[in-house]
Formats: structure tokens, sequence, C-alpha cells
């Protein structure tokens, strides 16, 4: 079972923060973006362009459940894994940190970048429309929420770690 789980939407920080916030820990840090690509043999944007975005749901569905079941770390789910009422089911007793942002500096960070597929276009109007249809989902599953607009990791780190560990 993971010591924590970071969810949230591109941009939120979950790699960097949950990388920070694994070493300060003494833990291992896993995304399980990077356990579908290795199931895949193929990177994200290669899944979604190949197999469309129904594959890597199930990719991505069944890469949550096994880190959920065999990591104790540190744990960043894809951004998407929260629509799947199994996942949301499955993070229930779970530790998980909604890693919140606004749309400006999500788009800031992410920027045009082709590695994430459902952000191309109009990146801003897609971010706009996947943090509406997902903030609900993110709270529902989140033991606490941690604001990361405008804010460095390691602040976030900071705020995370209290929230974690009260005084």
């Amino acid at each position: 079972m993971p010591w924590v789980v970071l969810v949230g939407p591109p941009g939120a920080g979950k790699t960097t923060v949950g990388r920070l916030l694994a070493a300060a820990a003494g833990r291992a840090f896993r995304d399980t973006d990077g356990d579908v690509e290795a199931a895949a043999s193929m990177s994200v944007a290669d899944i979604f362009v190949e197999c469309g975005e129904a594959r890597f749901r199930e990719l991505e569905r069944a890469a949550v459940a096994a880190a959920l079941a065999e990591h104790d770390g540190v744990l960043a789910v894809g951004g998407g894994a929260v629509l799947d009422p199994s996942t949301r089911e499955a993070l229930r007793g779970h530790t998980v940190v909604f890693l919140d942002v606004t749309v400006a500096d999500a788009a800031a960070r992410v920027g045009l970048n082709q590695s994430r597929p459902l952000l191309l276009g109009n990146p801003r109007a897609q971010l706009t429309r996947l943090l509406d249809e997902r903030r609900p989902l993110y709270t529902e599953v989140a033991s606490v929420t941690v604001d990361t607009t405008g804010r460095d990791a390691e602040t976030v780190l900071a705020d995370v770690l209290a929230a974690l560990v009260p005084a």
C-alpha cells in the first residue's frame, strides 16, 4: 500500500513534487504513466495515437491497481486515472493528496507539450475542460488538497509534508 498517492491535472506537479516527497521521506517514487509506457513499450502519446484513449485507459486502470497493491512509497497517478469509477473506489482508504492548480499555472508549466495528447490543439482550452470535468473527482478521492498555484515545488513539498505529518 502506498505511503501517499498524488492526484491532479497535468501541470499540477505530481511528478516533480512526488520525486521530492519520496526523497524527503526516504521512500521510492513511482509514476503510473511510466508503468503504462513500460507495459505498452511506447510513450503515452504513442499509445493515444496508435491504440486510442480507450486502450490507454485500460492500461492505466491496470497500472494503478497494480501500483496500489505493490508499491509502498510515493505514487503519482495519471491525471485522468480518476475518471474510472473502479480506480476511484480503489483509492478509498489510501492517503491521497490532490495537487490543485489553476488553468493559467498548469498551462504555463505544461506549455505546448506534445507528449500530452489530451492537450493538443488549444492547451488552455483543453486544460480548462479537463479541470472542470475532473476537479470534483480529484476532490472526491482526496484526503488532503494542496494548492500548487504560483508556488515552487519545495514550498508545495513543505505543505504536503505538513499535511501528512501534523506537528
